[in-house]
């Protein structure tokens, strides 16, 4: 990072790309969930003492990726629509569910140069929404997709 008198200048936020199965997905404004893991807390008490010790459990859980898009016509839309129809198979007699799923990378960059990436494994389209339809609004169309997962990692 470049250095600023005695210290280093921090990464900003807004600058970011969403690649999922290897394809790059313009149009996304925000990423949320990008949590490392977290260990389950098993709490195990002393008979004699009272004390409480706290012991990591085998158990690593990951937050869900939220995903904000513009909804824009374009070709990503019919990407995230299939994803979507897949996994929910709407009026079929058998739904796709969890079994179609997908990998991608979050690619953090600073004033264009790669600075960090986010590798997600095993995601599948959990939810989807749009924003609210309101006559004299101003804001853009945005579709809110959520995708659970198997795993983020950070990799070099």
């Amino acid at each position: 990072m470049p250095k600023v008198g005695d210290f280093h200048e921090g990464l900003r936020a807004n600058e970011f790309v969403l690649f999922i199965d290897g394809t790059e997905s313009p149009g996304i404004s925000k990423v949320s969930g990008l949590s490392e893991g977290e260990l389950e807390t098993i709490e195990q008490p002393d008979g004699v003492t009272g004390h409480v010790y706290k012991l990591a459990a085998a158990k690593v859980k990951f937050e869900p990726l939220t995903i904000e898009r513009r909804v824009d016509g374009s070709p990503e839309d019919k990407r995230f629509r299939d994803w979507f129809w897949q996994t929910f198979k709407l009026n079929a007699p058998r739904q796709g569910g969890s079994a179609v799923r997908k990998n991608g990378m979050i690619i953090k960059r600073h004033f264009g140069d790669e600075v960090l990436k986010f590798a997600f494994y095993h995601a599948w389209v959990k939810s989807s929404k749009f924003t609210d339809l309101e006559a004299g609004s101003t804001g853009l169309f945005l579709q809110t997709i959520v995708l659970e997962h198997e795993g983020l990692e950070r990799v070099e």
